[in-house]
């Protein structure tokens, strides 16, 4: 077997096939290395406009001074004594019912051959404050301080302009902050008591700007929000899928409900210490991203994994054209062909950040199938052989294409594929001699009759 030239042909082109790995490892680290310069873009805008938004409000919170007796005695010898002792605390006032509509246009910025997307919101909130939902009084042990309405975001560099806030038809003074003693960020609107004992409709108009996510605690007993965008590709994520959606090539509308027995949220913000730490952005929400569709840094990704496949299948076209004819390949011809087919993807790579991967795919796989097919016009003498296997690689890379855009038949075309070419092998092949290919004939035994076998005749 080890004099066998079919045997040691088959060892050298395992070792073409290796030598490959090579430079795709190496082509590998450098589409990761390219879509980490994509990814700082948009650091760079998140740090020079502002981050994702995630909307906490509006609720009322309310500063109350609590008196609380308690018997203490000094020492066990001693009588107890009454003890009076204040607390302070802030009691959050939630809304009876929310409605948020927006409106987003995407805005695509560009640095260097990179782009990134700020979206801005149109947002208008309609809130109701039933005050019997509210079991809170003043009396000899409990005081009440000045309310204050809080609206709190995650990155208050987004807020642009603020149009109208109105409560109960009169307008509100609005300040920076939120109010409370904690790190949130956003505006707060002061009060007067007198706002505690009556029904409040409060109306908010403004602008609001970000990168990534935009989010919305519905702390409404019954919540609703509603948002119309133009960036086709929206990602919904979050806490809550909306109740309806309709996604287009002009843009996306959403629409999300919820209410405090499917989030709990009235019970998380009476708690000691809601909105005081960080993790008041853990709160449930609607939520909306601006998703990026599988950019050319991911179906370059993707078609590198399957780059050996296309390497095995030429290889293997070449080994069966090599024993259907007379004609040889060297070893070194096996090599150069496949640094070609390494040499598309980047060709692919390269091209994909000025034209789209689209028109990079066509444009690489027309020049590959160029070269390949004047080369293999040179080597095998013959202008029909190289035109053929110049198509034969186009039909190829047409098929790639297809198993890249097909997430979800991928593997049914891959499968499909691979099965065609194994049936043309076996059926093209099926009349060669290999013993005599390997050079090491043998010759079978013939079988023995019946006749011969008999001992008397």
């Amino acid at each position: 077997m080890l004099k066998s030239p079919l045997f040691w042909k088959m060892v050298t082109l395992s070792g073409c096939l290796c030598v490959l790995l090579i430079p795709l490892t190496l082509l590998s680290g450098l589409i990761g290395e390219r879509a980490n310069y994509r990814n700082d873009v948009t650091d760079t805008l998140r740090q020079s406009s502002a981050g994702s938004q995630k909307l906490i409000g509006p609720l009322i919170a309310i500063p109350v001074t609590e008196t609380v007796v308690s018997l203490e005695k000094a020492n066990d010898s001693e009588a107890p004594k009454e003890v009076r002792r204040k607390q302070s605390y802030l009691r959050f006032w939630l809304p009876e019912s929310l409605m948020v509509n927006g409106k987003q246009q995407v805005e695509t910025r560009k640095i260097g051959i990179y782009d990134g997307q700020i979206w801005h919101n149109d947002i208008e909130i309609n809130a109701e404050f039933d005050p019997k939902q509210l079991d809170l009084k003043a009396d000899e042990n409990v005081s009440l301080g000045e309310p204050f309405l809080v609206l709190a975001l995650s990155d208050s560099r987004g807020i642009g302009q603020l149009r109208t806030t109105r409560l109960n038809g009169e307008i509100l003074n609005v300040e920076p902050g939120t109010g409370l003693a904690s790190d949130l960020q956003g505006v707060h609107m002061p009060l007067s008591t007198a706002n505690l004992q009556q029904s409040l409709k409060l109306s908010m108009a403004f602008s609001l700007s970000g990168t990534g996510d935009f989010s919305v605690v519905p702390l409404g007993r019954n919540s609703e929000m509603t948002l119309n965008g133009d960036w086709p590709h929206p990602g919904f994520m979050g806490d809550f899928l909306p109740e309806k959606r309709a996604v287009s090539a002009s843009g996306f509308q959403a629409h999300w409900q919820s209410s405090w027995f499917a989030n709990n949220l009235d019970s998380k913000m009476r708690a000691a210490g809601a909105l005081s730490t960080s993790k008041s952005w853990e709160l449930p929400a609607f939520s909306v991203n601006i998703a990026t569709p599988a950019d050319q840094y991911q179906l370059t990704d993707r078609a590198v994994k399957y780059a050996i496949l296309l390497i095995v299948l030429t290889y293997l076209a070449f080994f069966v054209f090599e024993s259907l004819t007379a004609r040889q390949m060297h070893p070194m011809q096996y090599l150069l062909v496949g640094l070609s087919l390494v040499m598309f993807y980047l060709v692919l790579l390269a091209l994909s950040e000025h034209t789209g991967f689209t028109i990079a795919w066509s444009v690489a796989s027309l020049l590959g199938a160029l070269l390949n097919g004047v080369y293999l016009q040179g080597v095998l003498k013959s202008w029909r052989a190289g035109l053929s296997f110049g198509i034969a690689l186009l039909v190829l890379d047409a098929v790639m294409w297809s198993l890249l855009n097909s997430e979800d038949n991928a593997l049914l075309l891959g499968t499909c594929l691979l099965f065609i070419a194994l049936s043309a092998v076996m059926v093209l092949t099926r009349k060669i001699d290999w013993y005599a290919l390997s050079g090491s004939v043998k010759k079978i035994p013939q079988p023995v009759s019946d006749e011969e076998l008999r001992i008397w005749k």
